[in-house]
């Protein structure tokens, strides 16, 4: 059977255009938000308990930055424990999620900027599994990541997302999982358990990271290092804020935007997360 046969016999039980999925971004935060039963975990349960049951889900996770674009297309991805320094009970996690070969060609196929490469080497790592295994805890949908070249601008990624569009009529949620702000090295550790503590820069930047994607100008939001010194304190490096251009490049005109989990963390973090549709 071929990728594409097998792909449209996979999709086969929702038409095209009978619903359009939403698109997410999802702050993922501590890697101990995959276990602890927490305001952002439960958001990420009621989450999948609002929107249509997936026939998949790809994330493009900040924690897959490679040179080139790759797609997982194992069977079987395996569960990465991509961090040190956590208690056992993290480590000791699986989620046992199937991949989807099928659809990760088919993927491929979409995204005619890049030549693709089928990874059977990945799995999924903590940016996507510490969320998914909230939204679909019985681990029987399968998911596939997608990763972030990272010699590519963010004008590359955001235009490369939009060639993902066909998934979304064919059932699959797409789902960037990063954060808006992010600089370790100026977590105040000493407030990781004071309630929405952030920095003033951190506050100002994620308001105007919402006013921007509330009303579409997604310019500004692909050239962020003009938004000044906050901007250069909130992404020190790319790689978890890039997730959010792929979710906002997936951006249809009739998209509702809502954002959840809109909350800073130990000073120079954010969770803030956006639903698109």
């Amino acid at each position: 059977m071929t990728g594409l046969t097998a792909f449209n016999k996979f999709t086969a039980g929702l038409k095209e255009d009978e619903y359009l999925m939403p698109v997410l971004f999802v702050g993922h935060g501590s890697p101990m938000n995959g276990i602890e039963d927490n305001e952002f975990s439960r958001h990420w349960t009621k989450l999948a308990q609002e929107i249509p049951v997936p026939k998949a889900v790809l994330v493009v996770s900040a924690h897959w930055f490679s040179k080139g674009t790759k797609v997982t297309a194992m069977d079987f991805p395996q569960t990465i424990h991509d961090f040190g320094g956590f208690p056992q009970a993290l480590f000791d996690v699986q989620y046992p999620a199937p991949g989807n070969p099928a659809l990760a060609k088919e993927t491929a196929a979409l995204l005619h900027s890049a030549n693709v490469e089928l990874d059977h080497d990945w799995g999924l790592d903590h940016g996507t599994w510490t969320i998914v295994r909230h939204m679909y805890p019985e681990a029987n949908i399968p998911v596939l990541q997608l990763s972030i070249d990272y010699t590519k601008g963010p004008q590359y990624h955001f235009d490369l997302a939009k060639e993902l569009y066909a998934l979304r009529k064919k059932g699959v949620l797409i789902t960037g999982s990063g954060n808006m702000v992010h600089n370790l090295r100026m977590v105040a550790w000493d407030k990781l358990n004071q309630d929405a503590y952030g920095y003033d820069w951190a506050l100002q930047l994620n308001s105007k990271f919402k006013e921007l994607i509330s009303g579409g100008n997604f310019t500004d939001l692909i050239h962020y290092d003009r938004l000044g010194p906050e901007a250069r304190l909130a992404i020190p490096t790319p790689e978890h804020y890039l997730p959010l251009l792929y979710t906002l490049g997936l951006k249809k005109e009739k998209d509702e935007v809502s954002f959840f989990n809109d909350k800073a963390v130990a000073g120079s973090l954010t969770m803030t997360s956006v639903k698109l549709g």
